[in-house]
């Protein structure tokens, strides 16, 4: 079963998260939390897979929460999911920098918010597709670092490619298509390519490319 920590400041929210992750089947809701402290507080005593944050909440926001969470809890610390209305501003992007794994719209449908869950207790971040371009793009260009040749020759060619190609979207599968190699071969490489680099998943990988200009030099 997959262990989830709930986090709105609306109960009638939280509740309706409940139910549709519930009905999922492998999916299980340990605990809830309506502001960020209650929230790294119980994401410490229930021990969650995934936790799904809300970012404006009265009484102590998600960014800061998703912070402390992600620091607490290093090697087993859960994946957070930040559920959103998406305005792309501070609250967003800072939610990215602290560590979040993946975003969700709020209007989103069930069997969306269920596939999320499912995505980040299996170590995949995402971001949702109606948010990626532009939350990554203007989050990184907002840290935009020098020096970009330096930071990709951290990478193999090969490492660099596939990281290229994840930062445009494609899954491991349509990677593997693309370069005529094994999924699992496309596995390994990312795997180095974010041990060197420090990303924690995916989005973070993602993040890292457009940071450092590999997707616009490319």
């Amino acid at each position: 079963m997959i262990r989830v920590l709930l986090v709105d400041d609306q109960a009638v929210v939280r509740a309706g998260y409940r139910v549709i992750l519930e009905d999922a089947g492998d999916i299980e809701v340990v605990g809830e939390a309506s502001n960020g402290p209650s929230a790294v507080v119980a994401a410490a005593q229930f021990a969650p897979d995934v936790v799904c944050m809300d970012v404006r909440m009265p009484g102590g926001d998600g960014i800061t929460a998703t912070r402390d969470i992600v620091a607490a809890r290093e090697g087993d610390r859960p994946a957070v999911l930040v559920v959103t209305t998406f305005n792309p501003d501070e609250y967003v992007f800072g939610a990215l920098e602290a560590g979040a794994s993946g975003f969700i719209l709020k209007d989103c449908e069930p069997e969306d918010l269920i596939d999320a869950v499912r995505k980040l207790a299996d170590g995949k971040g995402l971001v949702d597709h109606a948010v990626t371009h532009r939350v990554i793009t203007e989050f990184a260009q907002r840290r935009r670092r020098t020096g970009a040749s330096d930071a990709a020759a951290v990478l193999t060619a090969r490492e660099l490619e596939i990281v290229l190609l994840l930062a445009r979207g494609m899954s491991n599968a349509e990677i593997a298509q693309e370069l005529f190699v094994e999924t699992s071969t496309v596995k390994s490489h990312l795997g180095r390519a974010m041990t060197k680099i420090g990303a924690r998943d995916r989005v973070q990988t993602v993040v890292w490319a457009y940071e450092n200009g590999i997707v616009e030099d490319r």
